[in-house]
């Protein structure tokens, strides 16, 4: 799907964006299995309940705003991912979507490796126990320190985005007397059908090494006179939340491509390809993502043609799910505060939380549901626009979404598919603490990141 901003920034309140709800849903109560997470239900008295256990309880005990992970839906995603792709591929979470000690235990518990691009993330999965060998570290500009680490620990690769990392990551390596394994991570010149901050395979971007200016072949040709570096694959990421599989099969006929050339030139068969990430899950019920099987499917048939054709052995395939896993398990509780009627034009809801909690909104222009989970209502739909609380009139949650005409200050309400990416880019603008994420499942909640508090917040601040 496209998204496009506004050039003069976020819409404002008389303009309507493109593709808006022409009518409001049959039914304001129901919740569309497409976007909410496998154990979401609405009880018999009209509240909502999320691994058994009511959205009020979990507000009171908890608060608001506040991240809800359906752990069991998680380590669901996390099967089927592990199954559909089988023990002749590799499945790597993209940790950038979440990341937190407790996620690191289920992956590694489920079977699924992990992709991290910063220290701090590395530092996560070591200290949460997964295994170095099954760590992949990514990064435009991995530091000296960065690097270091990784090679201490051992993890399974390193994917090199530039010359100058390639000379980096070889002399650490060698000082350490190890042979580490390295991916290259080449820039095809796919775009993806996506929004444009968010397609990366396009030659004008940081990421990479370009296949067409033929940057990506002399990457190759410097790692494969390395003794420190052994080059297992080329890494290709052509972008995020794509829905249609036909830029994957380019991407894959230029890595094949690639892979012929490296055959023919230097005699050498690379194991190992890599095609990211970045597959779409449904936001609203207008999203209509593929399956893990389905996925699989696709990608193994667009590679082994490819190979057959290129006269190659068909290489052990990796791929890098974050948002398809843990963005569709978790929503964001919200409760209502201020309601302020628009005559012609709509209602603006005000929440406890805001673009500090999902910046993604603003950022991307990305669209959500929402829907009122602590009681049901047999209200008319009204055009709402869901708000937060922050000094900024691009501080929207919800751009345009129906909800009943008689919510009312206290009511909860509930913006899901917010697990990918909401808490790792959440912010203390105006000083907002971020919220807390609390796993739920079988009728036992805990929380896994802690709400920040005031002592956090000051605790940085040495005057």
């Amino acid at each position: 799907m496209s998204r496009s901003a506004h050039p003069a920034g976020p819409r404002h309140a008389d303009v309507l964006p493109e593709g808006h709800y022409s009518a409001p849903p049959a039914d304001l109560n129901a919740l569309d299995s497409r976007v909410w997470s496998q154990t979401v239900q609405r009880d018999g008295d009209g509240a909502v309940r999320v691994g058994g256990i009511d959205v009020r309880q979990l507000a009171e005990e908890f608060g608001t705003p506040a991240y809800f992970l359906d752990e069991a839906d998680f380590r669901a995603r996390c099967r089927a991912w592990r199954d559909a792709f089988g023990h002749d591929a590799d499945v790597f979470y993209a940790g950038k979507a979440f990341l937190s000690r407790a996620v690191v235990r289920w992956l590694n518990e489920e079977g699924l490796n992990l992709d991290v691009c910063s220290g701090g993330e590395l530092a996560t999965a070591l200290g949460a126990g997964m295994p170095a060998e099954r760590i992949a570290l990514h990064g435009n500009n991995k530091s000296t320190e960065e690097i270091s680490r990784a090679v201490e620990a051992g993890v399974g690769r390193i994917v090199l985005d530039s010359y100058q990392e390639i000379a980096r990551v070889a002399h650490i390596a060698r000082k350490l007397g190890v042979r580490q394994r390295v991916q290259i991570r080449v820039t095809v010149g796919v775009e993806a059908h996506t929004h444009e901050f968010i397609a990366t395979a396009h030659e004008d971007q940081k990421f990479g090494l370009a296949l067409a200016d033929g940057d990506a072949a002399e990457a190759v040709r410097r790692v494969l006179q390395l003794d420190s570096l052994e080059l297992i694959g080329i890494h290709s990421h052509i972008g995020s939340q794509i829905f249609d599989m036909a830029g994957f099969e380019v991407s894959a006929r230029r890595v094949v491509g690639l892979l012929a050339d490296i055959r023919d030139e230097h005699g050498v068969e690379l194991p190992e390809i890599d095609l990211g990430g970045g597959l779409g899950i449904a936001y609203t019920p207008e999203d209509d993502p593929s399956e893990p099987h389905e996925i699989a499917k696709a990608l193994r048939d667009i590679v082994t043609r490819e190979c057959e054709s290129a006269g190659l052995a068909v290489p052990r395939l990796s791929v890098e799910p974050g948002r398809a896993i843990v963005g569709p398990t978790a929503f964001t509780l919200y409760e209502v505060g201020t309601i302020k009627e628009l005559d012609g034009l709509r209602t603006y809801v005000s929440v406890d939380g805001g673009m500090s909690d999902n910046i993604r909104t603003a950022l991307y222009d990305a669209e959500y549901s929402v829907a009122l989970v602590s009681r049901a209502s047999d209200a008319p739909p009204m055009l709402s626009r869901v708000v937060g609380k922050h000094c900024e009139s691009g501080d929207i949650v919800v751009r345009d979404a129906f909800l009943p005409a008689d919510l009312a200050p206290g009511d909860l309400l509930a913006v899901p598919a917010t697990g990918a990416y909401c808490r790792s880019m959440a912010s203390n603008y105006n000083h907002a603490l971020r919220p807390p994420v609390v796993a739920v499942r079988d009728g036992e909640a805990r929380a896994v990141v802690r709400r920040e508090t005031e002592e956090d917040l000051l605790r940085l601040d040495v005057g």
